[in-house]
């Protein structure tokens, strides 16, 4: 029998774990022919939280709609981390109902606890989002993000010491603080759980945060998704953005097929 090495015995994922360039052409490829299908624009990120291996489709800027709650919820936990203190009664009131709902009032009455835009373009510095910027105006649905600064968000809040040690060790938002987003994300309501949880292997216990909002100027809508998925028992994190759908049900297939198509791509 032939001898085996300790190197050998590493993990599957740790050994063949492709190289970046790899991915994104894989990513390009399969999404591509999607792209020809539609005058719609999305962009996707894909992250595997086991090699920590990641691939982009896409570098354009998108409004956030409502997935950027998940960031003004990172940026209030940032600054009661800062302050040494646990989240008020109100704050975790509104904060549950902002995620798990998508309340707007409750994403307005912490967009302006955290200090709107300039706020949040503060705490997203921490968070090592270089591409990320607050809605102008107090119009927090319009702050522009990538594809690639969600997975950095992603990551930060998906981070633990098990799966993701090095993430975890140097993430700004505390243990406490990524758990309590997880749970929330954990807890969309079943009318909300479409996008990225259609790539899923159970979409049920799948974690994210969409964003859905029809521009007045074109007529036309923004549909997002973000979170975290698990495909042939390795999780990944996900993000899709789009924007120039005639409707928000055009926009929610096209984001689930590309969720699909993404993961697709990076399992094969």
């Amino acid at each position: 029998m032939e001898r085996v090495s300790r190197r050998d015995d590493a993990p599957a994922e740790a050994r063949s774990a492709p190289s970046a360039a790899a991915l994104d052409a894989a990513l390009a490829d399969a999404l591509s022919a999607l792209a020809y299908g539609t005058e719609a624009r999305f962009s996707v990120g894909v992250l595997d939280t086991g090699s920590a291996a990641r691939a982009v489709y896409g570098a354009d800027a998108y409004d956030t709609a409502s997935i950027v709650k998940v960031d003004i919820l990172a940026a209030l936990l940032l600054r009661a981390q800062d302050a040494g203190r646990e989240l008020t009664a109100q704050e975790r009131s509104q904060a549950a109902v902002m995620i798990e709902r998508s309340d707007n009032d409750a994403a307005t009455a912490l967009w302006r606890e955290i200090g709107g835009a300039e706020g949040l373009d503060a705490a997203n510095e921490r968070l090592g989002l270089t591409d990320t910027y607050g809605g102008a105006s107090g119009r927090w649905g319009l702050t522009r993000t990538t594809a690639a600064d969600q997975l950095t968000l992603l990551r930060e809040v998906f981070a633990d010491g098990e799966a993701d040690g090095e993430a975890a060790r140097a993430a700004a938002l505390g243990e406490r603080s990524r758990a309590y987003v997880r749970r929330l994300m954990g807890r969309v309501v079943p009318e909300q759980a479409w996008g990225v949880s259609a790539a899923a292997d159970d979409p049920a216990l799948t974690r994210l945060k969409n964003g859905w909002l029809p521009r007045t100027a074109t007529g036309l809508w923004d549909v997002n998704s973000i979170g975290q998925v698990t495909a042939k028992g390795r999780t990944y994190l996900v993000a899709v953005l789009s924007d120039g759908h005639p409707d928000k049900d055009s926009g929610v297939a096209l984001v689930e097929r590309a969720a699909r198509a993404a993961l697709g791509a990076v399992l094969s």
